[in-house]
C-alpha cells in the first residue's frame, strides 16, 4: 500500500498547512494548463478546511471544483455536500471558483449518471487535487461496503465514471465517482481526524478484501497522503 502519512499536532495546524499545499498545487496547475481541477468530499471534517482554503489567494477564476461523492437530497437540504461546499468553500475570494455539482432534477440518482458524466467534460483531468474522507466502515467518497453497487464501484474495467449507490447503512442515495474516476488524479489526499478514524485506517492497511474496507482499493492502487492530527 503506496501511503504518506503527514500528522500534525492540532486540527488548527492540519488545515492552515493542507490549506497551503493545496493552493501550491492548484497554482502549478493553473501555470500549467491554464486551469486547476480540485475534486471535494463532504462531511464534517473539511468544514474549517474549506473556511481557510476559500481566503488563500489564488486565481480562483480558474479553478474548477466539485465533488467526490454527493447524497440524493435537495442542495438546500443539511445533508447536501453541495450545500456545505457552498456553505465553507464558496466564499471570500474562493467564491470565484467555477464549482460542478452532482445534484440534478432527476428522483432517483440512477437515471442522473449520464448527465453528471457529461458534466464532468467541464473539469480538467487528471483532478490536480482529489481529497477523500473516510468512515468508520472504511467507506470513501460514497463506495460503501453494505452497498449492493459496491462491486461496480470498485471495477476498474467498468469505464464507468460515476455509480449511483444505495447504502444499508446510511441514510440517502448517492452519486459517487468510481474508483477508477478517482485514481484519475495527481494528488490523492486522505484528511482524517480522530484517534478512532486512525485505528480504522491502520485496520485497513493491514490487508484484506478491498470490498469489506473500500479505502483499502484507493491505497491499493495509488500514492495516498495521509492528512491526520487527533
Amino acid at each position: 500500500m503506496a501511503l504518506q502519512e503527514t500528522n500534525f499536532q492540532s486540527v488548527g495546524e492540519l488545515n492552515s498547512t493542507f490549506a497551503q499545499r493545496i493552493v501550491t498545487i492548484l497554482k502549478d496547475g493553473i501555470a500549467e494548463n491554464g486551469r486547476a481541477s480540485l475534486v471535494v468530499s463532504g462531511g464534517r471534517t473539511p468544514a474549517a478546511l474549506f473556511d481557510a482554503l476559500s481566503n488563500a489567494e489564488l486565481q480562483w477564476d480558474k479553478v474548477d471544483i466539485s465533488l467526490a461523492d454527493e447524497r440524493w437530497v435537495a442542495t438546500d437540504d443539511d445533508a447536501s455536500n453541495e450545500k456545505m461546499v457552498r456553505r465553507e468553500l464558496l466564499k471570500n475570494k474562493a467564491q470565484k471558483a467555477n464549482f460542478v455539482g452532482l445534484k440534478t432534477a432527476h428522483g432517483d440518482a440512477k437515471e442522473a449518471v449520464d448527465e453528471c458524466t457529461a458534466s464532468l467534460a467541464k473539469l480538467k483531468t487528471p483532478f490536480d487535487v482529489l481529497i477523500l474522507g473516510m468512515g468508520e466502515d472504511g467507506h470513501t467518497a460514497s463506495l460503501f461496503p453494505c452497498s449492493e453497487q459496491i462491486h461496480q464501484g470498485l471495477d476498474m474495467d467498468s469505464r464507468r465514471t460515476y455509480i449511483a449507490v444505495q447504502p444499508t447503512t446510511a441514510p440517502n442515495q448517492r452519486m459517487s465517482l468510481t474508483l477508477p474516476a478517482l485514481l484519475n488524479s495527481k494528488h490523492i489526499f486522505l484528511h482524517l481526524t480522530g484517534v478512532a478514524k486512525k485505528q480504522v485506517l491502520h485496520t485497513a492497511i493491514k490487508g484484506g478484501d478491498e470490498q469489506d474496507m473500500p479505502i483499502r482499493a484507493v491505497l491499493n492502487h495509488a500514492q495516498v497522503e495521509l492528512m491526520w492530527a487527533p
